[in-house]
């Protein structure tokens, strides 16, 4: 064998053996559980219910290879998708809202199946394992990784969140996820407050996107050009200035995050319950979305997603 082959498996039986480590305080944790801001401090082990409304074993609303992610994500054989059902967040105009509809109910997944849909997602191809708002069900995800694993699976670990984790939990999944994927929402705490009840949403997202790059530092691309390690940030441009996007920005570039891979998304429509706020119902145009992303290169993002939807108008004119 090789000595980079060495270094590969080296590499996971360390994922693995760090896995090992968290999972005893993952498995304390919901039975007072504290995995997301909203600390709800419901036993999760007894059946009791927070926010997410989700027990121990995660809810799959889907899994497939995804080809609409970011082009470093998809490559020739698409990501490997895991849509996890429910969410922690819950933005009043959101455009999954079929699968993160806390009222709703998918099927469970033990942390077998769970293993089994990730190995099967590697046999077809996928690029990765996408793991699809994680936040409240890291020790289901943990438990199957830690199984996958032993069962060879070998890709990189998506990390696929809104940012609104705990500070300690991301700390926990050092060693453990190569890809964070990180949304950025809300920069006014009025606003997180209004559209998603959580106020404390802007002053964690910076932390954990901070701690994020701390981990696994800017984007590193194989020779084919599909992301293996580092962090995306995406953020979701909002009708009137509402995500304040520019302030996103100042503050991705006073911290010096050059080599993320920028995703500046203008595919925003009024979805869920935005039928509520009046401010809620415009949509996104190109002059708006081209002038973030032009901003941004001239702060010098080294790496900025160009939107299909651009190239298409680029195309129509």
């Amino acid at each position: 064998m090789s000595f980079l082959g060495f270094c590969f498996i080296d590499l996971f039986m360390d994922k693995a053996k760090r896995i090992r480590d968290v999972l005893p305080w993952l498995e304390q944790a919901i039975t007072k559980c504290e995995l997301c801001p909203r600390a709800c401090k419901v036993n999760r082990k007894n059946g009791e219910l927070g926010f997410c409304k989700t027990g121990v074993q995660a809810q799959v609303a889907s899994f497939d290879l995804h080809f609409g992610e970011e082009r470093i994500l998809v490559g020739q054989g698409g990501s490997g998708t895991i849509f996890f059902a429910h969410c922690n967040l819950g933005c009043v105009f959101c455009q999954n809202y079929e699968i993160s509809n806390n009222d709703l109910n998918f099927p469970e997944v033990s942390a077998k199946q769970l293993a089994l849909i990730m190995l099967e997602l590697q046999t077809k191809g996928a690029e990765n394992i996408n793991l699809v708002t994680p936040s409240h069900v890291a020790l289901a995800i943990l438990q199957a990784l830690d199984l996958a694993l032993a069962q060879g699976l070998n890709l990189p670990v998506v990390y696929n969140t809104s940012s609104y984790d705990s500070p300690y939990l991301i700390s926990k999944l050092e060693g453990i996820v190569d890809i964070y994927l990180a949304d950025l929402k809300f920069f006014s705490s009025q606003y997180a407050q209004k559209y998603t009840q959580a106020p404390d949403y802007p002053q964690l997202a910076q932390t954990n996107v901070l701690r994020m790059y701390e981990q696994v530092g800017g984007i590193k691309l194989n020779a084919r050009e599909v992301a293996q390690k580092g962090l995306i940030i995406r953020h979701l441009i909002l009708p009137n200035d509402l995500g304040q996007t520019q302030e996103w920005l100042e503050f991705l570039h006073a911290n010096k995050l050059y080599d993320v891979y920028l995703n500046l998304m203008d595919q925003y429509h009024p979805a869920h319950k935005a039928h509520l706020y009046p401010e809620l119902q415009a949509g996104i145009d190109y002059k708006t979305l081209d002038h973030y992303v032009q901003m941004a290169k001239k702060m010098g993002f080294k790496y900025i997603d160009q939107p299909k939807q651009r190239l298409f108008r680029l195309l129509s004119w």
